[in-house]
């Protein structure tokens, strides 16, 4: 720097150069930049705000609205396991390799940080001809797809995983293993774990420990477990549950045997005995007016839910275990507690009863958040969409109902979720598109015949219901629809009448419990006329009746 300017080094005398002196200036000016900006930053921080702070200052007004928060689609951390594909074909290979397969997906299902598609959706998936991975990818919602194979040759084990990236087809890791049989669970844990890895998740010893007990640990035993399985499914397919129930448990039974302390195989095995009582009190394919002898299935349900709780391996699963055994027991009081503390729990299970239980007790605002985490981990199950559905009814919001049935209806279309849609409907008063559903897609079926007279008991025409109900091909005083039918037209009388013959039987309360949860119409009967019902309520202290949310112009009481 020269005072006529810039000038290059090689065109300046160095004896005339001004440099030092010009850089001895700068310095000055930039320390005193310095010194004024400490200032104001003093001055800020401890002297305008010291008398300021307990002035209420006015919320900026935004010029614009926030823009809406789009949906990034699933987790990064999420993923399905697929069922690994048997490539031998002994009698029992098939059931050997989805028992690798699920024990896997639940040693991974205990990462709170992972979401992992349930077995009943992942399952869908299982044979030849199946989509690409990416498809796949988008009908489980989630990010990442792990596949396999198994094979069996005597002793000999070769298991070959890999953990794929639906996005781009990228392995982010794969292996083969060679052993034999005997190394099975070290071979599964091993994938587990690696998998976690590469999807980023820290594994402590208190998340590897969780992810070793979430498992059967017995090759003989996961192999009866998923026979089991199979005849469950099943069964739960069928009008008469029953026998695929029965043949069902004689493979539990050996589960039991090999893995006594397998918690997750008590609560399905309890289920036929549940299924045993609620159709000799509700009615069932050719049930007869009188009650049967069901033995000692009470008994049975309630050793099983024990079972369940005693040998939970996490808090989740006790939690839901402790609920079923409190409501099997009729120990109702705190039931709504319970509830509410299993549904704060990030997991992706219903167990048994909490979906029978949150309605009545109107915790169907809380559900909701709940139920839409269960569909997000088995969304191609029909029953996640009712439950959804059915919940958003309690909550009084028919329109959401609506669209979560029609989806569900496109998603995972079966079971309950036809009757839901129509009640749905109904409820959002879209009486003719009910009524073209009930004549094309529900058709033929039970529910379809409660549909009309539903349609009929909510347009106020007491006489289109009368008809309808004698239009059925089956007797509804035999079943839970003849309750549901008398609340529904007003016919106190009646609805006393058969209130009173359900509360005699062992499992009395509880049935009528469940007609409570399934009419939503407040009480659709009177206390009076069921009076250990009426006990029990009375002792739990608990809400009562439901408030539903709905009216029926026919029924006249509460």
């Amino acid at each position: 720097m020269t005072p006529e300017g810039l000038k290059k080094e090689k065109d300046v005398d160095r004896s005339a150069s001004i440099t030092p002196e010009t850089g001895r200036r700068v310095d000055r000016v930039i320390i005193a930049g310095l010194v004024v900006a400490l200032g104001f930053f003093a001055a800020d921080k401890y002297l305008w705000h010291s008398h300021t702070d307990d002035v209420e200052t006015p919320a900026p007004v935004a010029e614009s609205p926030e823009p809406a928060v789009v949906d990034s689609g699933p987790p990064e951390k999420s993923v399905a396991v697929l069922p690994f594909v048997a490539m031998s074909d002994g009698p029992d290979d098939e059931f050997f390799a989805d028992g690798l397969t699920e024990e896997i997906l639940n040693s991974l299902a205990q990462l709170p940080e992972l979401l992992v598609t349930a077995r009943t959706s992942a399952f869908v998936f299982k044979g030849d001809d199946l989509p690409p991975i990416p498809e796949i990818a988008q009908s489980l919602g989630v990010k990442h797809v792990v596949e396999g194979s198994v094979r069996r040759s005597g002793d000999r084990l070769r298991v070959t995983a890999q953990l794929i990236r639906a996005s781009d087809g990228f392995h982010l890791w794969s292996n083969n293993y060679d052993s034999t049989s005997e190394d099975t669970i070290f071979v599964q844990e091993n994938i587990a774990e690696k998998i976690a890895v590469a999807l980023d998740v820290v594994l402590d010893k208190e998340k590897s420990e969780a992810m070793r007990n979430a498992g059967l640990r017995d090759v003989e035993a996961f192999t009866a477990y998923q026979k089991g399985l199979q005849l469950f499914d099943q069964a739960h397919g069928e009008i008469d549950m029953l026998p695929g129930l029965r043949a069902a448990n004689e493979y539990f039974d050996r589960v039991v045997e090999r893995a006594p302390q397998f918690a997750r195989v008590y609560s399905l095995r309890s289920d036929f005995y549940v299924h045993l009582m609620n159709d000799d009190v509700l009615g069932g394919p050719d049930q007869p007016v009188e009650f049967g002898d069901i033995g000692d299935a009470y008994e049975q349900a309630v050793e099983n839910y024990e079972a369940a709780v005693r040998f939970a391996a996490n808090e989740p699963d006790l939690l839901k275990a402790e609920l079923d055994l409190a409501f099997v027991q009729g120990n109702w009081r705190g039931l709504d507690t319970r509830a509410q503390r299993a549904m704060a729990l990030e997991d992706c299970d219903t167990g048994n009863w909490l979906t029978t239980v949150v309605n009545p007790l109107r915790l169907a605002e809380q559900f909701i958040p709940y139920a839409e985490r269960v569909l997000a981990c088995d969304p191609l199950r029909s029953l996640s969409w009712f439950n959804l559905a059915r919940a958003n009814l309690w909550a009084g919001r028919p329109e959401e109902a609506v669209r979560v049935a029609r989806e569900g209806m496109k998603t995972a279309r079966g079971g309950w979720l036809e009757w839901i849609f129509v009640r749905a409907l109904i409820e959002n008063g879209d009486y003719e598109e009910a009524r073209t559903v009930i004549d094309t897609q529900v058709r033929g079926s039970d529910w379809a015949g409660a549909g009309r007279v539903l349609l009929a008991v909510k347009r106020g025409n007491a006489q289109a219901a009368d008809a309808a109900i004698a239009a059925l091909d089956f007797d509804p005083e035999t079943t839970i629809f003849g309750m549901l039918f008398h609340a529904w037209t007003g016919k106190r009388d009646d609805a006393n009448r058969l209130a009173a013959r359900f509360d005699t039987h062992p499992w009395g309360p509880w049935a009528l419990w469940q007609v409570t949860h399934w009419c939503a119409c407040g009480h659709p009967f009177d206390l009076e006329a069921a009076p250990n019902f009426a006990r029990a309520i009375a002792e739990s202290e608990l809400p009562w009746p439901p408030d539903s949310g709905r009216t029926y112009p026919l029924k006249d009481w509460e």
